[in-house]
Order: structure tokens, then sequence, then C-alpha cells
């Protein structure tokens, strides 16, 4: 769905336990190696239930792919490992991706679509079936952290879809556990803004009524599993619907008067801080207080139509740069400071072939040849040695040249 035609909202805004002691050796023999096999797989076992981590660090990137134009996976899997961006997340479960990142060390979470819920909500079998086409042939050489099962289904127009949602993330669940990958690989749902029935100021944020029968049961499932409540956060799109009374500087991380939330006499200074709060306070409103907040996808297009207000290049790189940088600092919100804010920049490249306005093919970090778009000096590209204005080195001569550079 067009991120234009969400429905926007506007924000003015312990350690693990000892191992067990060494077995006595009551008698030689094969009782002491009984004994030795029983404490390992007791090991073994506390091993499996541990869970691993989906996120490494504050910044992730989703690495969309509608276009014609995009580099290969292999050469976007070298973009990423320059760029120094370790968590990726995709929109499917391309094959093609996933043999490129192989081997790459890089965390990759991929995607049940949205046309595949109903299947897989509807048959156990389905969800297996899933499983061992696009996770058992890659993994663990391919490091699948991470399935998402659908994107922004609920407050959308199809009630089928919504139903279905639940039934879909538990068969997976359950085709995970019985693979034994249940604790290894994350699974959870992201919500778009639309989920929410009021969001200012953040202390007032509540869930729709309406949408409650589906997400009572979901964050009741995501709770004992320990997952995080995944939500797109734009302050680009609440800008954008209301140029005229928000602050682009608010939305910008630049300096700006911000809000006050009379209810915590807590003060927001960006907009992105008060969106994860928000969403912090329907969790808290709803009996999830402990659930983790984590950001889906947030950006700012560079560039749009005449309507499109704030869609330019420097305000692109000035939210990409701030935002960044304010999740390096591994900090956490006014009303969660001591949960780290953490989240996926939407987008690794612009999308030529994306639907809608011009906005919608106009969020990537980079152009489609792997070229420079919004300039956030990433550590690990080379500088331009021959001038201080952006030049670009194409993955083409750059393989010709035997190594990868994006100069600028």
């Amino acid at each position: 769905m067009p991120r234009t035609a969400r429905k926007a909202r506007v924000l003015l805004l312990s350690s693990p336990p000892p191992p067990p002691s060494p077995p006595v050796m009551l008698r030689r023999g094969g009782v002491v190696l009984l004994l030795v096999v029983v404490v390992l797989g007791l090991l073994a076992a506390r091993c499996d239930g541990k869970k691993v981590s989906s996120f490494v660090g504050t910044y992730g990137v989703n690495y969309g792919r509608i276009a014609d134009n995009l580099p290969p996976p292999t050469e976007v899997v070298k973009l990423l490992r320059m760029a120094r961006i370790k968590n990726v997340k995709i929109y499917d479960a391309d094959h093609t991706v996933l043999d490129a990142f192989r081997g790459s060390g890089l965390n990759l979470v991929i995607a049940v679509t949205n046309g595949e819920v109903k299947d897989i909500a509807a048959s156990p079998a389905k969800a297996m079936d899933w499983l061992n086409e696009n996770v058992q042939p890659y993994y663990p050489s391919t490091r699948i952290v991470g399935i998402t099962v659908g994107n922004e289904v609920l407050g959308g127009a199809d009630a089928g879809l919504a139903e279905a949602l639940i039934g879909a993330v538990v068969n997976i669940h359950d085709a995970l556990k019985m693979l034994g990958l249940a604790t290894k690989i994350e699974l959870t749902t992201p919500h778009s803004e639309a989920v929410f029935a009021n969001s200012y100021p953040p202390s007032a944020c509540v869930f729709r009524d309406d949408l409650m029968v589906y997400l009572k049961p979901l964050l009741d499932f995501f709770s004992k599993t320990g997952a995080p409540f995944y939500v797109n956060a734009y302050p680009f799109l609440a800008y954008m619907s209301d140029p005229a009374h928000i602050d682009v500087n608010y939305a910008l991380f630049k300096p700006n008067a911000g809000i006050y939330d009379a209810k915590t006499r807590l003060r927001y200074d960006n907009m992105f801080e008060a969106q994860v709060d928000a969403a912090y306070f329907a969790l808290e409103a709803a009996g999830y207080p402990e659930m983790e907040v984590r950001v889906a996808e947030t950006g700012w297009a560079s560039a749009g139509d005449a309507t499109e207000a704030g869609a330019d290049p420097a305000n692109a790189r000035a939210y990409n740069f701030n935002l960044r940088k304010r999740l390096f600092l591994r900090k956490g919100t006014p009303y969660r400071p001591g949960r780290v804010a953490k989240a996926y920049i939407f987008a690794l490249f612009n999308e030529n072939l994306k639907p809608g306005p011009t906005t919608e093919r106009h969020y990537g970090l980079f152009k489609p040849d792997g070229s420079v778009s919004i300039d956030l000096g990433f550590k690990g590209l080379v500088p331009s040695s021959s001038s201080p204005s952006p030049s670009i080195i194409s993955f083409k001569r750059a393989r010709e040249r035997g190594w990868m550079a994006l100069i600028y």
C-alpha cells in the first residue's frame, strides 16, 4: 500500500544460571560416561532455549526491490558490508537474496507476504511447506534472524486478511518449533499507525477499539514469545499531512520548541521519539507494559510532487542523518529511557516501479546504480580524492577494477 494512502497520524507533536556441577564419579566406566552424557544433554537443552538476538546495535535498513534496475543481490551484500549496515529486512523470501546472503554475517529478516497469509492461516501444512522452501535450505549459513508475517495488515480494507493474521502467525510459530527454530528466529508482524485511535499527546495514545479483536490475540501471543511490537513510524507523512501546523524542524530533529505532555510532564524535541512513546503508551493501556517497541520502517523522501510538502534532498538528508546519529547514541525515549531505540530505515534503494505519487520512488539511501542518493557519510565507503564534489564509481566499473567502491 502506498505510504501516502495510509491513514497518517499526526504527532505534534540477568545473567544466565550457572552450569550444573560436574558429575560425581560414583564408579568408573559406563556409569561415569552416562552421567557425562546426561549433563551435556542438559547444557545443550539450555543452549537451545537461549534466544538469538535478532537485531545487532540500533540501525538497520529495508531492502525493497520493486524496481527493474537494481544491482544483483551479491553486489548489494558488498554494499551493505562496506556501509557497515548489519541488519537488513526484505518484504518476501526471494531465493536470489537468500543465496546472496549466505556466509555474509548479515542479519536478515524475511517475510510472509500479505498474499500468502490466508493460505498459511488455513493450513499448518502450508506453514511447514513455506519454511521448508524458504528457511530450511538456507539456515544457518544465511543468517535468518526473523520472519515478519504480513505487513500493515490491521487497519486496512481486507477484514478477511485481518482475521487470518493470528492464525498465520501461530502456524508459522508451531512449524518453527517443530523444526527447533522457534528460539532462533524471531516472529512478528509490522503495523502502520492506523492501528492507533489517538496519538496526541503521546500519553493519550490507545489502540482502536474496532481492531482489538485482532490485536488482543496477537499481543497475547507475542508477549509470551518475547517478540517486539513493530510499528512503521513516519514523521515525514505526519508533516506532509499538515505542514501548516507542524514545525518541520520538530520532524527533522532540528532545534525547535518541541511539545510538552502535561500528563507525564515529558518534553519531546523530535517527532520520532514521540511516535515511539505513543506506541509504548498504547501497549501499556492495553495491558502490555513490558513489550518492546521497534520501528520497522522510517524514512524521508528526497523528491515528490508539488503537493507533497517537505519532499526534497535537503530534508531527506537531515532526517536520515539526524536519525542515524540519534540511534547511535543507544539511548531510550523520554518515557522508556531504559529501552534502546532501534529502527529499520526505509529504504536502501530508490525503487522505480513503485506505484503512487513521486515520493514512493524516492526514499532510497542509494540510487539503483549503487551511487549515493542521500549522503550520510557511511564509514567504509572510499572518499573522493580527485574532487570535493560527489563522484560515482558504478558497480560495473568497480567489478572491472576488481573492487567495490562508492565515492562521494
